[in-house]
């Protein structure tokens, strides 16, 4: 499946130099268009259209009606832990009466960049977001309350869980700031205790300072 991408500044999930980006070809020649921060274009000719998306909802682009609203239009984002490279799994947002086809389209694409896909329906933070978020809260809270120090909880999680690292030294890396960032969207949307940011996270973000997408 051949794809174009219109790009304007830096990509998070396809960052300058990622393969990716080199392999797209000119839009006449293209089945499915890529918007990496370019404004959406609606275009029933192509097999499907993908728009790199934050912790909004596809909505928030494509408008909604009452549970009747898909076209071929899909939401994606590429997992990426802060600065981190990026990983190879990417979620793909679709709406209620997406297509079949344009899911297809949209899978094809990313999977014959070597990459993994999950599907999702239409809801802020998706699917990784909405269950590490009120992990990595957890694990700043229990610090807090001197349940254990970071080093002991990290290392249970990784011997104990099989995890790869521990949750703190995970959402460190990443950054407090950025986690406070999408705690605090997700805390708006759906009112969860889970999604409150900890302590740390905001007081990572007030010595940062306002950040363009708070």
């Amino acid at each position: 499946m051949r794809y174009a991408i219109q790009q304007a500044g830096e990509s998070r999930s396809f960052p300058t130099g990622d393969a990716f980006l080199a392999n797209a070809v000119a839009p006449e020649a293209a089945e499915v268009m890529i918007h990496l921060g370019t404004p959406l274009r609606a275009d029933d000719a192509r097999a499907a259209i993908l728009l790199e998306l934050g912790e909004e909802c596809l909505g928030v682009h494509t408008g909604e009606t009452l549970g009747g609203e898909g076209s071929n239009i899909l939401g994606f984002c590429r997992y990426r832990n802060g600065a981190d490279t990026p990983s190879d799994l990417v979620e793909i947002v679709r709406q209620k009466a997406t297509p079949e086809t344009a899911i297809a389209a949209a899978r094809a694409v990313f999977e014959s960049a070597g990459l993994q896909v999950a599907i999702c329906d239409d809801q802020a933070g998706r699917i990784i977001d909405r269950l590490v978020r009120p992990k990595y809260n957890a694990a700043l809270r229990f610090l807090d309350e001197g349940l254990a120090t970071q080093q002991d909880m990290d290392l249970t999680c990784r011997l104990g869980l099989g995890y790869r690292d521990g949750p703190i030294e995970r959402v460190v890396r990443g950054g407090l700031a950025e986690h406070y960032d999408i705690s605090k969207a997700l805390f708006e949307i759906y009112g969860s205790q889970g999604y409150a940011p900890a302590r740390r996270a905001t007081v990572a973000a007030r010595r940062r300072g306002p950040a363009s997408n708070a």
